[in-house]
């Protein structure tokens, strides 16, 4: 069993490795330890530091964009996710090499959350204008012309008669709330890479049972999440968008690496 587990182990890149342990590590941390900052005096998670959140946030912070990539928000999102990574982020780091293997991960889950930031100010764009208009201006009532935007978010009916104070109070909880986590972004990334590099190569995908061109899979998968990336399915919180970021990201440096000849 030792030396299965020894061949096992010594078969997996180090890039990989390295990335599968972090990963691993970081949700120990988060699901065991949850309260761990309040020790230091705040009623933050771990999640909440390192997840990546909207930048007009007063809980965002840079770094988020590569922590965001380390954090998971169950097992299975954790498990899928890392299983991808060692099915095909092994064979990318064994074409590729460490150096550009690791660049290429980062680059597009970095992608994948500046994307995501993107879809954030197009949908809170209107709200945040009409709480914008309501403080400058001192005044509740203007809340009441904008129910439409404003019943997307709030129980509108609460917001007859509130403060300026508590208006302002209202757009930090709401910049506050949204939240992306886990390395979804980069695997797409290298979903869009293995399909690029070995487009023949034919994947066994539950539940068809017959496997498909990696090329076809890997379209297929694209086109799946734009549709629901736009069709915004209630009760839906995967953040589709981060996923084509990271394809997109992905596609521009396997363009960008072509022309200069390095693939």
């Amino acid at each position: 069993m030792n030396n299965f587990r020894s061949s096992f182990l010594s078969s997996i890149p180090p890039v990989v490795k390295n990335l599968l342990i972090v990963n691993v590590l970081v949700f120990l941390a988060t699901s065991l330890t949850p309260n761990l900052l309040s020790r230091f005096g705040t009623d933050l998670s771990l999640t909440d530091v390192l997840g990546l959140h909207f930048w007009q946030s007063s809980q965002f912070s840079p770094f988020q964009f590569i922590s965001y990539m380390f954090v998971h928000g169950g097992f299975t999102h954790l498990f899928f996710n890392m299983f991808a990574l060692y099915m095909f982020g092994g064979i990318l780091e064994n074409f590729w090499g460490p150096k550009r293997f690791l660049i290429y991960y980062l680059l597009t889950g970095i992608g994948a959350g500046v994307v995501q930031q993107i879809f954030w100010v197009v949908e809170f764009n209107q709200v945040i204008a009409v709480l914008n208009e309501s403080i400058a201006k001192n005044s509740a009532s203007i809340l009441l012309n904008h129910t439409e935007v404003l019943s997307r978010y709030f129980r509108v009916e609460n917001l007859n008669h509130i403060s300026s104070l508590e208006i302002i109070e209202l757009k930090k909880a709401l910049l506050n709330v949204p939240v992306t986590i886990g390395a979804s972004g980069a695997v797409f990334g290298l979903l869009l890479a293995f399909g690029w590099l070995f487009p023949e190569q034919r994947l066994y995908v539950f539940p068809i049972p017959v496997p498909i061109k990696a090329r076809i899979f890997v379209l297929i998968y694209g086109l799946i999440e734009l549709f629901l990336g736009v069709a915004q399915f209630s009760g839906d919180s995967v953040a589709h968008f981060a996923h084509l970021g990271g394809m997109l990201v992905g596609l521009i440096l396997l363009l960008f690496w072509r022309k200069k000849r390095l693939l």
